[in-house]
């Protein structure tokens, strides 16, 4: 599945019944690419990323383990994400094979992202763009590090950090094709409801009325 769209990233929520209710609101209302973010133990991660995994694939959904290849490959997730300390691209290729999906968080740097890419990376991630209340100290990049990047970068990009559904159009209109969602999906009073609207953002994108 490509990068694109609402790519909504779980929050921390250890009771896992109650997330992966929400995370199948979201999957129902055509949510089709979801991180899994979790700093649980390692026996709760493991069950609460199996449970999600499961999830996704009755719905057809792309699922992406955050910061774990070794956990990535142990559930058959479709691939993981690397920040700056969650090792090489070369090694999460090794352990997840050719088809996964391998990302990497470039925060506000365009030359890390080109490095990655030429690495192997299949998508680019930038940000925090807006103040985010689960990263309160990342970087904050200018928008346009999104268009520089759209000219340079030959792969999905896609946009993290304090993204609501307002500030999304500043973000998808710099140039991004996924944009990294927490707090304004899962927080939402009808996660199934924002989901659908972050569609219609992306569907008048493609198809202006």
């Amino acid at each position: 599945m490509p990068i694109e769209g609402l790519y909504a990233l779980t929050p921390e929520q250890p009771g896992g019944a109650i997330l992966a209710a929400q995370v199948e609101v979201a999957l129902g209302a055509g949510l089709r690419l979801l991180q899994i973010r979790s700093k649980l133990g390692r026996d709760l991660r493991m069950r609460q990323t199996e449970q999600l995994v499961s999830l996704c694939r009755r719905y057809g959904a792309t699922c992406i383990v955050n910061d774990d290849p070794a956990l990535a490959a142990e559930v058959g997730a479709d691939g993981v994400h690397l920040g700056r300390d969650d090792g090489a691209v070369a090694e999460a290729r090794r352990m997840l094979g050719a088809g996964a999906i391998v990302g990497v968080s470039c925060y506000d740097d365009l030359i890390r992202a080109q490095r990655l890419r030429a690495e192997g990376a299949d998508y680019v991630a930038f940000g925090s763009f807006f103040p985010s209340s689960v990263k309160p100290n990342a970087v904050r990049p200018p928008l346009d590090l999104l268009t520089r990047a759209r000219t340079v970068l030959d792969c999905p990009i896609v946009a993290i950090g304090g993204i609501t559904l307002d500030t999304a159009p500043l973000v998808r209109d710099a140039g991004a094709d996924a944009i990294a969602v927490i707090t304004d999906v899962f927080s939402a009073t009808d996660v199934g409801a924002r989901v659908r609207a972050y569609g219609r953002l992306f569907e008048r994108a493609v198809h202006p009325e």
